[in-house]
């Protein structure tokens, strides 16, 4: 740490309070958006980070270092954000779309995708008991929205972020036996709800393996080819699109979802690529049938499992600007 730029802060000085914590900015907005599970609240909660931070700065002791402060901030703020009800933000579908009964209704409603460019490199992240790539996937953010708050965060700063268990105690008020039992509940209800071990994993980003299941999909798609979308999933693949909480299983349910609701009346769509969560994602442009443009629709996040999709997550139009997405496409 540099003292000379912490003595600085503390004297009020806001452009080298800026310097020293720009970069922890990053990993700390990531660590707020797994606890949360949403971009909009992670973006609040490191802004209330911040703030907290500069106007706390006087009595950081150093007794940590300036990283696990800032964590403990971070984490108090991202767990004062729980308290809120958000199960209110589920939208009902549509008047005008008849959609096929779900398998299930979804309980994270708030869930968010996080833009690639906001995630450091994973060869540059820590990796605690998860791979740095399976800590941003939707699959486990997802999974940790179902864990209490204790938990959720517990297995964040252990797991994921290595803290040891005293450190956790420290930043969460509580005892290092308390953080210990959290660990051991958290990954009981992880082991349930994340694939096996023995699921096939997600070739590497943009390996020629992905690349030509992707191909196979964004011709599908684009030709309105249901079978063809189809073909690329799994036996047993799901179709979300939160905060709508309709959740589809299989072949047959998402063949009847895409019939029914995505090409309903002969829509056709342009995918434009880009990746969320370190998995390759569309947006999805809604072709007008009188001019050469297409419209926001939607962001379309897939889940790759070998060489076929297991988890196709749809997302409103309102995430484009984070992802640098145009609202209209001309052809």
């Amino acid at each position: 740490m540099d003292l000379e730029l912490l003595d600085r802060a503390r004297a009020g000085d806001e452009a080298a309070f800026h310097e020293l914590v720009g970069p922890y900015r990053r990993e700390l907005q990531l660590h707020c958006y797994r606890i949360l599970g949403g971009l909009a609240d992670a973006e609040d909660a490191l802004q209330e980070t911040m703030l907290a931070a500069w106007q706390g700065l006087r009595g950081f002791a150093g007794r940590s270092s300036l990283r696990t402060w800032l964590y403990r901030i971070a984490t108090t703020r991202a767990l004062n954000l729980l308290r809120a009800d958000r199960s209110h933000l589920a939208m009902a579908v549509p008047p005008t779309v008849d959609p096929p009964e779900p398998s299930r209704l979804g309980d994270v409603v708030w869930l968010q995708p996080y833009p690639d460019v906001l995630l450091e490199d994973f060869s540059a992240s820590p990796e605690g008991r998860y791979e740095a790539r399976e800590a941003v996937s939707l699959a486990f953010v997802t999974a940790l929205q179902l864990l209490p708050p204790l938990q959720r965060a517990a297995l964040v700063l252990c797991d994921v972020l290595d803290f040891t268990a005293r450190e956790a105690a420290g930043m969460l008020g509580t005892s290092e036996q308390s953080v210990y039992s959290a660990i051991r509940r958290a990954r009981a209800t992880l082991k349930r709800e994340l694939p096996s071990a023995d699921a096939p994993g997600a070739p590497p980003p943009n390996s020629p393996q992905e690349q030509a299941l992707l191909s196979r999909f964004v011709e599908a798609f684009e030709a309105a080819d249901v079978a063809g979308i189809v073909a690329c999933l799994t036996e047993d693949a799901w179709v979300r699109m939160p905060p709508v909480p309709l959740e589809y299983q299989g072949r047959d349910l998402a063949a009847q979802f895409f019939a029914a609701v995505s090409f309903r009346r002969g829509r056709r769509f342009r995918l434009v690529p880009t990746r969320a969560n370190g998995q390759p994602a569309f947006g999805v442009y809604l072709r007008d049938p009188f001019a050469a443009v297409g419209r926001a629709h939607g962001l379309l996040v897939l889940t790759v499992a070998g060489d076929q999709l297991s988890a196709i997550t749809g997302f409103d139009n309102a995430v484009f600007d984070r992802f640098g997405l145009p609202r209209i496409l001309i052809d």
